[in-house]
């Protein structure tokens, strides 16, 4: 009779025992193969210092580095064949460079450890993480400055808890994004000159007894300095942690923006047509044209702070200095990445494409009572009124202009004086929404001129 080896309580799932449920969780080759190229980058400059140091021969390291190429070759052809029962990216490079090169294969793992070897990789593909989500932030900022200037002097409504607040500009608008995502970009950069230090050489967290070249692996690479401390090289994911924290801001405001965008193309608002490129239809109801695309960035801040929750949670309980757990730290960064870069080009697609309905944001401009604080302002300018004595007097002419069905520039003098005797018809030379605008000139306001001044500032920067 056969033994039955599988795992009663799992079923079928495993059918080989226990040893296949130890492989099925230990191996990391399903996604750390997204490592590959940078793992090989790696173990290039190694065998390239270890011939420096003379502790490889030249011919060795010759046969690992033509070796090493023809591993990438047939990663990026899509002919190479991953195994699970080698575990890991590093493991299934070194088999298949052994068997091409035979013995000095080896002789590559002298000096490292895979505790080095899978900082510096995951290192290297974060840094070119960043890399992209810089270029991909500053694409996005420049269609926003296309945008800033065409309507540098279109008026819309300014809103306070999605109410009509004052009238701006939708240059203005546009620049107050252009102002998050210029963080945004701050933060990768700083969080790149950060992380920029090399653990190849810390070995399995002690270091190493061989006369080994840190700084020439670290130039190698493109680090500008080898970590200073063996166990913090190969044990600390923070610079995965900044990654996803600036991820996850910048998905944040990408969902804020989105947001707009999907209540500016409703029919109610009509601010906005989106292209028919990021839009889709309804199944059923064939007048509907759907913000999907803005949706969809929308949401993938969820991904994206619940990949920074996650590698927070496995790395919190973490003695020093390499555990298993953080097997678990690239899956997450992995989605994480992904889901970024694609809200940041779906977002730059966007508001390529848009088109802004400049009669219908001036029309709202308009509404709501908007020119109500510029009306204070006249009173506290005008008739030398303490601001809270203008706030209560201006409330007066609104609740007036509620009784009659008006707005504010639609009320009498006469309307006006029966409130506050001393107003006379220089305030309606205020109450347009674009004399409102035109008189915000303090810096960083949504006048004009301020706004075109942030442009010009901002083309500057970017060059």
């Amino acid at each position: 009779m056969t033994k039955d080896t599988s795992n009663a309580m799992w079923g079928g799932r495993f059918a080989a025992g226990p040893d296949a449920i130890m492989e099925a969780i230990n191996a990391s080759i399903g996604f750390d193969k997204r490592l590959a190229a940078q793992d090989i980058q790696g173990s290039r400059a190694h065998a390239a210092m270890l011939a420096s140091a003379g502790i490889l021969t030249d011919s060795d390291a010759e046969a690992i580095r033509e070796g090493l190429l023809t591993v990438l070759s047939e990663i990026e052809a899509g002919t190479f064949q991953f195994s699970t029962a080698l575990e890991d990216i590093h493991m299934n490079v070194e088999s298949r460079l052994k068997e091409i090169i035979g013995e000095p294969a080896g002789r590559l793992h002298t000096a490292r450890s895979r505790n080095d070897q899978v900082a510096t990789d995951f290192k290297l593909w974060v840094r070119d993480q960043m890399d992209a989500a810089i270029a991909g932030i500053e694409a996005l900022i420049r269609a926003l400055l296309v945008q800033a200037e065409a309507g540098a002097a279109w008026v819309m409504p300014g809103f306070t808890h999605l109410q009509t607040a004052q009238p701006v500009t939708w240059g203005h608008h546009m620049m107050a994004y252009v102002e998050m995502f210029g963080r945004d970009m701050s933060r990768f950069r700083d969080a790149r000159a950060r992380m920029n230090e090399c653990p190849l050489g810390a070995a399995a967290l002690a270091g190493t007894s061989f006369p080994i070249d840190r700084h020439m692996t670290a130039e190698a690479l493109g680090f500008d300095r080898p970590s200073a401390n063996s166990l913090d090289a190969v044990s600390d994911r923070d610079f995965a942690l900044e990654f996803l924290a600036a991820s996850t801001i910048c998905a944040m405001h990408l969902s804020r923006f989105a947001e707009e965008l999907v209540i500016w193309s409703s029919a109610q608002f009509r601010f906005v047509v989106l292209s028919d490129r990021f839009s889709t239809g309804s199944s059923i109801m064939p007048q509907k044209k759907n913000p999907d695309a803005a949706e969809l960035i929308r949401a993938k801040i969820g991904r994206i702070m619940g990949a920074m929750v996650a590698l927070f949670t496995v790395m919190k309980g973490l003695p020093l200095a390499y555990s298993k757990d953080m097997q678990e730290d690239k899956e997450q960064v992995f989605d994480a990445a992904d889901s970024l870069m694609l809200a940041l080009a779906a977002m730059e697609g966007m508001v390529k494409d848009m088109t802004a309905n400049r009669a219908a944001l001036e029309v709202a401009a308009a509404s709501g009572f908007s020119t109500a604080t510029d009306l204070a302002d006249w009173l506290v300018r005008a008739l030398d009124m303490p601001f809270r004595e203008a706030h209560h007097v201006t409330g007066s002419l609104v609740a007036l202009a509620e009784q009659k069905g008006c707005d504010l520039p639609e009320l009498s003098l006469d309307d006006m004086q029966s409130v506050c005797a001393k107003i006379t018809d220089e305030v309606f030379g205020v109450l347009g929404v674009h004399n409102s605008v035109a008189s915000r000139t303090s810096y960083g306001g949504t006048a004009p001129e301020q706004v075109r001044a942030q442009i010009a500032r901002w083309k500057e920067v970017l060059g």
